[in-house]
This record gives C-alpha cells, structure tokens and sequence, in this order.
C-alpha cells in the first residue's frame, strides 16, 4: 500500500472507525453479563447492596452503549461509500446477519436498557432481574449477528455463486452456524468479559485506594477479581486454542505470518520474541519454545507446520510484520492477565487485597490492556485475512469503490478523527463524572 493509493486510505478509514467502535461494544458485553450477575446477587435476602452496585454500572453501561450505537452507524454506511464491489458481491448474504443485528438484537438490546435504566420502580426487584437478564442475552446475540458477518468473509460457508457473478444465500442454517463464527464468537464474548472485569476491578481499586465508597469498592473487587481471573484463563483455553486451531486448518499462511515462520518443517516451536525481517525471509533474534507450535497448532510434536515457503507471495498477508507484533502483543498480554489476577485472586482470598496497595495500584492501572489486547485480537484477524475481503473468494484490492479517489477517502477520515475525537472527550467526561460521584453505599 501507499499513501496515493485510494485502497490505502479506504482501509486505514475503515480500520480506524472499525477499532475505535469497538471500544464501546467490548465493554458493553462485558458489563451486561456483570450487571447480571450483581442482580443475581441483589435477589439474596439483604442483597440491597448488590442492586446498588448494579445500578451504578448500568448508568456506566448506557454511557457506553449511547457511543456504541453512535460510532457503528458510519460503518454501515461505509460498506456502501468505501466498499460498493464488496457491498454488491457478498451483500446478498452477510446483508441477513446485518439485518438481523439491528432489527432483532439491536432493538431488544435497547428496548431493554430503557426499562432497566428507569423502569425499576415500576418492575419491582424481580421484574427488574429479568431486564437484566433480557439485557444481556441481546445484547449478546446482537455479538454474535456481527461476529457471524466477519466470520463468513474469514471462512466462506452457506453460499453459491448466482448467475450475476455475485454470491447468493444458498443455506442458511451451515452460514449462520458456521464453525469459525461458534469459535471466533466464543473467543470475542470471553474477551469482552475479561474487559468488563478489568474496568470494574479498576474502579474498585480506585475507590479503595481513595478511600471512598469502600461497600461497594469491596464488591466491584470482587466481581471483578474473580471473573477477571476466569476470563482470562478461558479466553487462553479453549476459546482460543479452538481459534488458532482452525487459523492453522483453513488459514495455513496466516498462521505462518503470525508466527514469523518462513520455512516449513516438523517440530516446529513457537516463537516467544524475534523481529520478522521479510526480506531475508527468516526471524531476527528469536527465541523459541521448541515443538510447542506443532502441537498446539495439530496435536502432535511431530506435525509439520507450513512457512510462508509452502505458499506463493501473492496469497502473503500483505503486513506481515504488523501481524506479527499484533498477534505477540495480544498473546502476551493475555500471559500477563492471567498472572494479575491470579494474584488479586489470591490476595482476595486470604483477605489482604484491599490493604495491598502496590496490587491496587497495578489493578486500577491495568484496564487500558484489555482494550488494547482486543484490539490486537481484532487486527489479528483482520490483516491474516488478508490479501483476501472474502477469503479466497474476492480479493481486498478488488472490493473498494473505485470512483471514491485517495482525496475523498482522506477528507472523510479527517472529519472522523476530529468527530471521534470529540464524542471520546465527551465520553470521559460523563463517565469521570459518574465515578466522581459514586454507588451509593
């Protein structure tokens, strides 16, 4: 790519939008299953403190939500602007799940949050529970819709090719349940929920080090120590053992860049760092983990794993040294989760989290990771996909809308920037504001 490429600049636009949207979404989900479980906690005799907790996230949820919906619409819109040769060939079948999010998901989603936000006295504490619950499972199934979009243009299923060239729904039930989109949606929801966790455990350690609101400080950490711990560890195995597996069965090449392997052979170690040189065709300074790839990857050590050798250049992602450090990024970031709460954990069970300030700290800081380690996960996907939109089927090169020039690409991506830029300041203010003033205790 270069900078007076059009394909360039429709693809940065896209990818800025696609990533800074996501901010919003991941935390969504994450908190919806949390809220769920406080209310579950509020329905206890004496759990009144419970539902106050919950109550507090749920203004943070609808903050949150209210950016979700704003920053997805332009990428609907995109679709038709920036990729109209994507739009007109895959657009009679990723159209059902798009469809599908926004009127059945999307709808129940915030039809729920409504009820939720100002309906409690009305409903009552049982009533208000299953908002809760209805909440969650939209909000939910509204993920899965998109992840199913995303994982048909990963891994084509459920499609013929029609008489106009174009690609055509031919079975529903393989497209809707394909196998990459029951893995991927598995991995992304755990993912979302160890975001989720690491925010509320951070203003739980916020909090306590303030010396404010400890009620409610003492639950946040505990929501969010625990499920943080468990997410962490399920996001690893299997969600994401499952993801890789099938990255190596339908995506060989893909799993070569990731791990900056350029020759085939057997026994082959993952490698823990290095710096791919592409024009040398080999891996700077690595350091291995022998056979430990072969396995992982196909169950045994003696398995041959494929290079970058075993394929021509034309089928390479075309930034292999960008998805190699996302890939890297992404996976040590999760070893370093698992290690943080695994010790939060275990300070909060011996009773000493809250008096441990050096780990209170380390907590309250941490959130930003998950946002960024989802991100990685996300550009992962995206650029191993690559040089392909629909994975061997319509090439990214072939997919744009050749009558928006590199001009008109950039403008557009300027107004977003300064646009987002303001709704982000917006956003923080409301919800530092929210966190000034507290849960009631």
């Amino acid at each position: 790519m270069s900078g007076g490429d059009a394909l360039f600049w429709h693809r940065l636009q896209f990818a800025f939008t696609l990533v800074y949207h996501y901010l919003f979404p991941q935390l969504t989900m994450g908190l919806a299953l949390l809220i769920a479980v406080m209310k579950t906690m509020g329905l206890r005799p004496g759990g009144d403190a419970w539902n106050d907790a919950a109550r507090f996230w749920i203004r943070i949820f609808g903050l949150n939500f209210a950016m979700g919906v704003v920053t997805g619409i332009p990428m609907e819109f995109q679709f038709g602007t920036n990729w109209a040769r994507f739009a007109s060939y895959a657009g009679p079948v990723v159209g059902h799940t798009l469809a599908m999010e926004g009127l059945f998901a999307f709808f129940l989603e915030s039809s729920f949050l409504s009820l939720l936000l100002f309906g409690e006295e009305r409903l009552g504490r049982k009533g208000h529970y299953a908002v809760a619950i209805a909440l969650w499972i939209g909000s939910w199934l509204s993920g899965y819709f998109i992840i199913a979009t995303n994982s048909f243009m990963q891994h084509p299923a459920g499609h013929e090719v029609g008489s106009d060239g174009a690609l055509h729904l031919a079975r529903f039930g393989e497209f809707l349940l394909n196998p990459w989109a029951i893995a991927a949606y598995a991995h992304n929801m755990i993912a979302a929920v160890v975001t989720g966790s690491f925010v509320v455990a951070a203003v739980g350690a916020y909090y306590t080090l303030a010396g404010r609101h400890q009620g409610a400080a003492a639950r946040f950490l505990r929501v969010g120590v625990v499920s943080g711990l468990v997410a962490s560890l399920l996001v690893a195995f299997p969600t994401g053992d499952r993801q890789a597996k099938l990255v190596a069965r339908y995506q060989p090449v893909a799993l070569a860049a990731m791990e900056g392997r350029f020759e085939s052979g057997p026994r082959a170690g993952i490698a823990v760092i290095g710096q791919p040189n592409v024009p040398a065709r080999r891996l700077d300074n690595a350091i291995h983990i022998p056979w430990a790839l072969s396995f992982l990857a196909y169950g045994t050590f003696e398995s041959e794993v494929q290079g970058l050798d075993a394929f021509p250049e034309s089928s390479w992602p075309d930034n292999i040294e960008l998805l190699y450090y996302a890939f890297h990024v992404m996976v040590g970031l999760g070893t370093i989760f698992i290690a943080l709460m695994g010790a939060a954990t275990l300070f909060a069970w011996r009773g000493r989290l809250v008096t441990t300030r050096p780990l209170l700290w380390a907590l309250m800081l941490a959130f930003p990771f998950p946002y960024i380690a989802n991100t990685a996960g996300w550009m992962t996907a995206e650029l191993g996909r690559q040089p392909w939109v629909v994975y061997e089927l319509l090439r990214t090169a072939d997919a744009s809308s050749p009558e928006v020039t590199s001009g008109t690409a950039l403008f557009t991506l300027i107004g977003f920037c300064g646009l987002y830029l303001a709704l982000g300041l917006l956003f923080v203010a409301l919800v530092g504001r929210e966190i000034a003033h507290g849960p009631h205790d």
